[in-house]
C-alpha cells in the first residue's frame, strides 16, 4: 500500500505521465512533466526502456543529466543528441553491458549552473572569491548563475525524491552496485560530487569533458583547486566504486587536461586502478553532443559490464 500511495503522489504532481512524446530508434521513452520536488524546482524526467524491458525481471538504473540532449534532437536547442537509446540499446542485445533504464533529468534552463556546480567546494572558497565566481558571465549579456549555487539540494532531489520514485514505478535492482550516474561539462561534475556525497547509492559515475574550470576562464581561477582538495577529501572506496573520466582537446575542452592530469593523481593516490577508473584522452574531439555519443560506449561498457544480470 505505501508504494502504491507514492507513485499516486507523484502522479498527482506529474502532467502527462506515462505519455510518449520522444522519438527513439530502439525501446521507448515515458515523459513525466512537471515533476515535483520540494528541493528544486520542477522539471520533465524522461525514462527510457529497453525494447526488451518487462515487469518480470529487474534493472540496473543510469541517471543521466542535461536529459533533453539525450534521446531525441528534433527538438533541441543545437539538434544534436547522444544517442542513449541506440548505443544502450545496442550494447545490450549483444551482452556487453548489463539490462539497465536510463532515467534522463532534464536540466532547468537558466538554473543548471547553480544546480550543476558542486556545492561544497564552492563554499570552501572565501567570500570574495566566491562573489567573484557570481558575477561571472557566460557571455558578455548573459549571467552564468541565476541563482546561489544549490547543487545539495539537487542531490536531494535525486536521491530522496526520484530516486525512490523510480525503485517504485519501475522493476529496478535498489542497490549501490546497479545504480549509476552520468553526464557531460558541467553534468561530469555534478555526477562525481554526487558519486562522493551519496557513495552509498552510486557505485559508478562517467564524467565526460568534465568541466573543471567551474566558469569560462581560467586565470586567477580558484575553482579548480577547490575541486581537487574536495576530490582528495571525499573520493569514496574504490573497492566498491567506479568512475569514468574523458576530454577531447577542441573548443571548451581544450582546457581541461592540465585539471584532468591533476584529477587523476589523485585517482592513483586513493588507491584507484584500471580495475575500477579509466581516463580517456580524444584527440580531435570537441565538447558537443555529438562528440559524447560518439564515445558513450565506453563509459557505458567500463561502468555497466561487469556482473551481467
Amino acid at each position: 500500500m505505501k508504494k502504491l500511495a507514492f507513485i499516486i503522489i507523484v502522479l498527482l504532481f506529474s502532467t502527462n505521465s506515462f505519455s510518449q512524446q520522444v522519438s527513439v530508434a530502439s525501446g521507448r521513452v515515458q515523459r513525466f512533466e512537471n515533476f515535483h520536488s520540494h528541493f528544486v524546482a520542477p522539471r520533465t524526467i524522461d525514462v527510457w526502456l529497453p525494447e526488451s524491458y518487462t515487469a518480470g525481471k529487474k534493472y540496473a538504473v543510469l541517471y543521466m543529466h542535461d536529459g533533453q540532449m539525450l534521446f531525441d534532437s528534433s527538438s533541441n536547442w543545437n539538434h544534436q543528441e547522444w544517442g542513449v537509446d541506440e548505443t544502450a540499446g545496442r550494447l545490450m542485445k549483444k551482452k556487453k553491458i548489463r539490462d539497465c533504464i536510463v532515467v534522463g533529468i532534464w536540466n532547468n534552463g537558466k538554473f543548471r549552473h547553480s544546480e550543476y556546480f558542486p556545492q561544497k567546494p564552492f563554499e570552501s572558497l572565501t567570500k570574495a572569491e566566491r562573489d567573484t565566481i557570481y558575477a561571472s558571465t557566460r557571455t558578455k549579456a548573459e549571467a552564468l548563475f541565476a541563482a546561489n549555487v544549490q547543487s545539495d539540494r539537487y542531490l536531494e532531489f535525486l536521491v530522496k525524491e526520484l530516486k525512490p520514485f523510480i525503485d517504485s514505478a519501475f522493476s529496478t535492482f535498489k542497490d549501490r552496485e546497479n545504480t549509476f550516474i552520468a553526464g557531460s561539462s558541467m553534468g561530469g561534475l555534478i555526477s562525481l560530487y554526487a558519486i562522493c556525497e551519496y557513495p552509498g547509492v552510486f557505485g559508478g559515475a562517467a564524467c565526460l569533458s568534465t568541466h573543471w574550470p567551474g566558469i569560462f576562464g581560467t586565470q586567477n581561477n580558484p575553482v579548480p583547486a577547490a575541486f581537487m582538495s574536495y576530490l582528495n577529501a571525499h573520493l569514496p572506496d574504490p573497492s566498491s566504486h567506479k568512475i569514468y573520466f574523458d576530454y577531447g582537446d577542441q573548443t571548451l575542452d581544450s582546457m581541461y587536461k592540465p585539471y584532468q592530469l591533476q584529477a587523476d593523481a589523485i585517482m592513483k593516490s586513493k588507491g584507484y586502478t584500471s580495475k575500477n577508473w579509466m581516463t580517456r584522452e580524444f584527440p580531435g574531439a570537441n565538447h558537443s553532443e555529438k562528440a559524447w555519443a560518439r564515445r558513450l560506449y565506453i563509459p557505458l561498457e567500463f561502468l555497466l559490464s561487469s556482473g551481467v544480470k
